[in-house]
């Protein structure tokens, strides 16, 4: 089963493209959470995740963090079992 991935992005931030890009790739289904278009919830995001920074990356409601705990998941294997296939 595919795991929940939800990325918490907001505009102009590389760190967010790079993160989507490596998803992408790597062909797993995301949740795109743009907060430019929400700005009421960063400050809740901030609570629960404890991070300040973007992109913040929550899978199956346990916060990841940003993009090198991404790309470490990534290097690990843990990315790919994030996928359906």
């Amino acid at each position: 089963m595919a795991s929940h991935v939800i990325l918490f992005s907001t505009d102009s931030c590389t760190f967010c493209v790079h993160a989507k890009s490596l998803l992408m790739k790597r062909g797993v289904a995301f949740e795109e959470v743009n907060l430019a278009e929400h700005p009421e919830l960063e400050a809740e995001l901030v609570d629960v995740t404890g991070l300040t920074s973007f992109p913040q990356i929550i899978v199956d409601g346990e916060t990841l963090g940003g993009l090198n705990e991404l790309r470490a998941a990534d290097k690990s294997g843990t990315l790919a079992s994030w996928s359906a296939e």
